[in-house]
């Protein structure tokens, strides 16, 4: 298209869940019920963990992180959206949208690198136990949350810096109730064959290297448990990484629903409510997977409320 054709843009149109006029309270009460669970949900489980001595070990640690990230993760796109719906107004500016999608990328990613870490916590815990307080030490167990970080944040500022060298039309409409990364570069007038492969080198390195990881340990560790004889060491082993899988399923289902209904049809409903799924529903769910399948997160949290 022509230079004279494209524009630098100061803002886009978040056109939302619905256009209806009378479903905009019941999206507001729905999705500030979510949030509110979702916060309420992983902060108990951070301060379960805090103040509970007997949870000061890796797998804890990590699963404190990972209530983090899930906060920060769900507050990157939730609260402008009861604040568009509130102030009647769906406008977002350029600046506020790459921040968005910096933050909604960076704590996904890290939801991503942490469930990997965790399964390797599992791998060692099940197949190395005798070995387990050596290898994950508390040294160790920060390196790998440094690691997690850095990869999450380049990663995140490679596609918000890929994303200002590209130019827009007039057609500013984001058929989304935040600024999703996909849909955004869709609205591009200017080649976007450099973001495209930085997109799939990205997907690769943050969605495929922890995805392997995962994979490997939990074929370790199942190989592992059909070794054990009784049914009940078995069962001691599985439980001690059942809330994780849990975790781990939904995360990636959903995950992959989002991309699948977006390459599967043109409906943007559809693709719509497969990312409530990923970036609300999963955050929200956490908390109740670990302390309804935990027995040191329920007495954890007993104690916390006595």
């Amino acid at each position: 298209m022509e230079p004279g054709n494209q524009t630098r843009v100061s803002e886009f149109i978040l056109l939302g869940l619905s256009e209806e006029t009378e479903m905009q309270p019941l999206l507001f009460g729905l999705f500030l019920s979510m949030y509110l669970v979702t916060f309420i949900g992983n902060l108990l489980i951070i301060l379960a963990i805090i103040i509970d001595s007997h949870l000061h070990t890796p797998m804890y640690f990590f699963l404190s992180n990972l209530s983090f990230a899930d906060i920060c993760f769900i507050s990157s796109t939730v609260p402008k959206m009861l604040l568009n719906i509130q102030m009647q107004n769906k406008v977002i500016t350029y600046e506020g949208c790459i921040t968005q999608m910096y933050f909604f990328m960076l704590f996904g990613g890290l939801d991503n690198f942490l469930l990997a870490v965790m399964a390797y916590d599992r791998f060692v815990a099940i197949c190395h136990p005798l070995h387990y307080t050596v290898i994950m030490n508390p040294k160790f167990c920060g390196l790998l949350l440094l690691i997690s970080w850095l990869l999450t944040l380049l990663d995140s500022l490679l596609h918000s810096l890929m994303l200002l060298r590209v130019s827009f039309c007039t057609e500013l409409e984001i058929p989304h109730f935040f600024c999703e990364f996909n849909q955004v570069v869709q609205l591009a007038c200017s080649d976007t064959f450099l973001n495209d492969l930085v997109m799939y080198f990205a997907a690769g390195l943050v969605g495929v290297i922890p995805l392997t990881v995962i994979l490997f340990s939990y074929t370790k560790i199942v190989s592992s448990i059909l070794r054990i004889s009784s049914a009940k060491g078995k069962y001691k082993a599985f439980t001690t990484c059942g809330s994780h899988l849990s975790v781990v399923s939904l995360f990636y289902g959903t995950g992959l629903g989002v991309y699948l209904s977006s390459a599967a049809t043109q409906n943007s409903m559809a693709s719509t409510m497969a990312s409530v799924m990923y970036a609300v529903a999963t955050p929200m769910l956490n908390p109740f997977i670990y302390s309804l399948r935990n027995k040191d997160i329920k007495q954890a949290l007993k104690k916390l409320f006595s």
